[in-house]
């Protein structure tokens, strides 16, 4: 399973700009046709629980794991 680690770097190499840092770390994207994708990441270390991962995938990055681990 993923960690909060590589979730930092498919940011990173998927071209995500970084926002703001608080509690967790704020990513931005903007799609080709106007839509903006906005990411939390934990500034913890440890792994990802897969229903979160799961819901990470589908609704803050838009992708599936192929992808994801394509880019970490």
């Amino acid at each position: 399973m993923a960690s909060w680690k590589d979730l930092r770097r498919y940011l990173k190499n998927d071209g995500w700009t970084f926002v703001r840092s608080g509690v967790d770390d704020i990513y931005t994207k903007t799609l080709p046709n106007g839509d903006i994708l906005r990411s939390r990441c934990s500034k913890g270390t440890g792994e990802i629980s897969p229903a979160l991962f799961s819901r990470i995938l589908k609704q803050q990055l838009r992708t599936d794991k192929e992808t994801f681990n394509s880019k970490i």
